[in-house]
């Protein structure tokens, strides 16, 4: 078995180069250990969200991240253990909560959310992708007043130095009147119209389908036993369903991606940041465009067929339960925001593992140590609004044409 490319994962990041390149006329094989989109592809908020461009890492962020660990409860936790590779990542973590690496992050994000955003239009329309695209903003909606007012600057900064600005309604009365599922009690909001949303399920169908009509070779339900090398080149990706010669090999199996960090001969700071999700049919009061809850961490999203509630970030490794607390976290936010706030019946529950880098910006480029190799992983949160733009950057730069932005924020060799 041979193609030019190799990509490793099946999520919407590996789809996306995959489109990319089959476009440019290469031959690509796709690898997915399980079903195409199955993963943290599936059951995210499907937020296209060019207004986030802050990182994690923002000042005055540790203390409220040290005072997770002992919150068993707390929206953001970090489970208690030793972990050398976590300890790493939250030590550098902590080096990166200062105003000039939260700007340099910010800048680097505002590129390529920009990009990838207007790549979304391109993409659907060019590919006949009905995957629920809504323009129509995400509103932040504030429960406290000093929670609300703090984050005027952050607004007031957002609109200054990346050109983001919110529209601001303030006061229970006018918050109501702009969306009438909401209870009273809040403070005021941020609408910030220039995010989208979609149905990150029915995209990955519309994408699997696409893609195997451009001619790229999908092999679902394959593991990936051994990334071979001769040398310093990369040779071969080693499969449970054989191996597959290649020129290049792309890397984009999200939090599992510091599984090859050895064969590529580089650090991967990549940890898995644990979301869950309740996907349910919408209700009778339904909110009109996706909000997030800032006080509780919670984010909405009205589909056109259906309902999601989601957020919250676990650090636990790779876990595969669900614990029903923690489930139950989104569920009760949303009851304090929202008349109507669950539909029935509830469809599916879910967890994903976002990969998260420590300073939320993704690795995209090539991997220093092996000719051959590419990285594409490390979206934090940003999977769905980064994977069009990271899909177009791997082809430009595995067939030798100038990046449309510049790829050098996203190198892994920053590390």
């Amino acid at each position: 078995m041979a193609a030019d490319v190799v990509i490793i994962g099946g999520g919407v990041v590996g789809a996306m180069c995959a489109r990319y390149l089959a476009k440019t006329g290469r031959s690509v094989t796709l690898v997915e250990q399980g079903t195409m989109g199955s993963l943290c592809s599936k059951g995210n908020c499907g937020y296209v969200s060019p207004s986030h461009v802050l990182p994690l890492a923002e000042p005055g962020v540790l203390f409220k991240t040290l005072k997770s660990m002992t919150t068993p409860n707390s929206p953001f936790h970090i489970r208690p253990r030793f972990d050398l590779a976590l300890l790493g990542w939250l030590t550098n973590f902590a080096r990166k909560c200062n105003e000039k690496d939260m700007m340099a992050a910010g800048t680097a994000l505002n590129a390529i959310l920009r990009s990838s955003f207007d790549e979304y239009k391109k993409v659907i329309a060019e590919d006949y992708l009905d995957c629920e695209w809504q323009h129509e903003g995400i509103l932040f909606v504030y429960r406290k007043a000093s929670e609300f007012e703090a984050f005027c600057k952050t607004d007031d900064m957002l609109a200054e130095k990346f050109d983001r600005p919110a529209r601001r309604i303030v006061g229970d009365d006018a918050l109501i009147e702009f969306e009438p599922a909401l209870k009273p009690g809040n403070t005021g909001a941020f609408l910030y119209d220039c995010d989208a949303h979609l149905r990150p399920d029915k995209l990955m169908e519309q994408m699997r389908a696409s893609l195997v009509s451009q001619g790229v070779t999908l092999l679902e339900g394959t593991k990936v036993e051994e990334i071979v090398t001769e040398g310093s080149r990369f040779k071969a990706v080693k499969t449970s369903q054989g191996e597959i010669e290649a020129g290049h090999v792309v890397v984009a199996a999200g939090a599992l991606s510091p599984l090859f960090q050895k064969a590529l001969r580089c650090k991967i700071p990549v940890q898995p940041g644990k979301g869950l999700s309740i996907t349910m049919k919408r209700p009778k009061i339904c909110p009109k465009i996706p909000m997030i809850f800032h006080d509780h961490r919670v984010a909405i999203t009205p589909f056109q067929t259906g309902y999601r509630i989601g957020s919250t970030m676990e650090f636990a490794g790779y876990d595969t339960t669900i614990n029903p607390q923690r489930l139950s976290l989104l569920t009760e936010g949303a009851k304090l925001y929202l008349h109507d706030p669950v539909g029935e019946p509830e469809e599916e529950p879910w967890f994903g593992w976002r990969p998260m880098t420590y300073d939320s910006v993704p690795i995209i480029g090539p991997a220093p140590g092996v000719q051959g190799a590419w990285l594409a992983t490390g979206h934090s949160m940003l999977g769905i609004s980064l994977a069009t733009s990271t899909g177009k950057l791997i082809s430009e730069m595995i067939n030798g044409e100038k990046p449309h932005i510049d790829p050098q924020p996203y190198a892994v060799t920053r590390f």
